[in-house]
């Protein structure tokens, strides 16, 4: 065999070595993401099976968006019943008006308002509310977990919980109004975020500091994407309560204010 024959030889089995090699290195890559990178494709389009997946993501994004809060369906009577759960409602009469006039999300109606007064001590250390938001199925699967670890860190901590509202057709800017009206000192919405192709599941926590009326979202702090292949209720809720801590020791929430990730033990684990 000549010298070019084993250069030939070597540069077909380096070839050959790589194509081997590149469906594991795709396994490692694809693992790192639920983006849909290197997919394949047939012809100048899509395989079947990822235009089916896309189809499929895209309707059960949908789905959450449109699809109206029900507490007993979504987290069962006997969660409601422990932890005392009930239901306000926005300005926003229906999801239709919810989607088209986002100004009415961010306010309770006058009976929610009343009702709110009613049922809740004020001024309490932590007020937690959850909001359908984008996605009531986010709410349906990440609220089980996480709330009962906030609940059980707050505790833990020594704060004052005040009674937890759920609240329909919910934007977040009605953080401003349960400032407004029940005076915490920090105030927790969890809410549903907007779907996209990758999970319909991800939960956000807007956090404030004596959140008021003229509040912004400069005002706020925001924990994204909770959610089992996002940020994971465990910690989600450590970030929660180490963030309400911050708050209450400086005074303000906002741009201004920075997570201590590095003091995450600084307290006890939650359960």
């Amino acid at each position: 065999m000549t010298a070019a024959e084993n250069r030939d030889e070597d540069n077909n089995g380096g070839r050959l070595a790589q194509r081997n090699d590149l469906p594991e290195l795709l396994k490692k890559l694809r693992a790192q993401t639920p983006a849909r990178l290197l997919a394949g494709r047939s012809g100048a389009a899509y395989r079947t099976s990822t235009q089916l997946d896309l189809r499929e993501a895209q309707a059960t994004a949908r789905d959450a968006v449109r699809a109206e809060l029900n507490l007993v369906a979504d987290l069962g009577e006997d969660f409601l019943r422990k932890w005392n759960l009930f239901e306000v409602f926005s300005r926003a009469a229906s999801k239709d008006e919810y989607l088209l006039r986002p100004d009415l999300g961010r306010q309770l109606s006058e009976a929610s308002r009343e009702d709110l007064i009613n049922r809740c001590v004020p001024e309490q250390d932590l007020q937690i509310a959850i909001g359908d938001g984008l996605s009531v199925t986010a709410v349906g699967k990440q609220i089980p977990r996480l709330l009962p670890l906030l609940c059980a860190g707050a505790q833990a901590r020594g704060w004052s919980i005040g009674s937890i509202p759920a609240i329909h057709h919910c934007r977040v800017g009605i953080l401003n109004e349960l400032g407004e009206l029940l005076k915490p000192t920090v105030v927790v919405l969890l809410i549903g975020e907007r779907p996209g192709l990758a999970t319909a599941e991800s939960l956000s926590a807007y956090m404030a500091y004596r959140p008021k009326t003229s509040d912004t979202d400069a005002n706020r702090n925001l924990i994204s994407n909770i959610h089992a292949r996002g940020v994971g209720p465990e910690h989600a809720a450590q970030r929660i309560l180490n963030l309400a801590t911050l708050m209450m020791k400086t005074r303000e929430s906002g741009f201004q204010l920075r997570e201590e990730l590095e003091n995450q033990t600084a307290h006890p684990r939650l359960p």
